[in-house]
């Protein structure tokens, strides 16, 4: 996980922030990765994103994509 990490955010220009799951699928690992996409003050006005990774089973990063924006200090409500 840290390599792909450190593959996202060279591709994104921004560290990852955290990873919220990661689970093995039939071609590898895909995971949910949290990063800050818009710093602000205070910080839980800050804008982050939520990316799908998709990893390979050695875990290189074959693809992402961006499923969410939010603010830091937005909880998300059960429907």
């Amino acid at each position: 996980m840290r390599s792909a990490a450190g593959q996202l955010a060279q591709l994104l220009g921004r560290p990852p922030d955290s990873v919220s799951s990661l689970k093995p699928t039939e071609d590898g690992w895909e995971a949910q990765v949290e990063v800050v996409e818009l710093e602000r003050i205070p910080d839980t006005t800050s804008v982050m994103a939520s990316y799908k990774v998709a990893l390979d089973p050695e875990g290189q990063l074959m693809s992402y994509e961006r499923t969410r924006r939010y603010s830091r200090g937005m909880i998300d409500r059960p429907t």
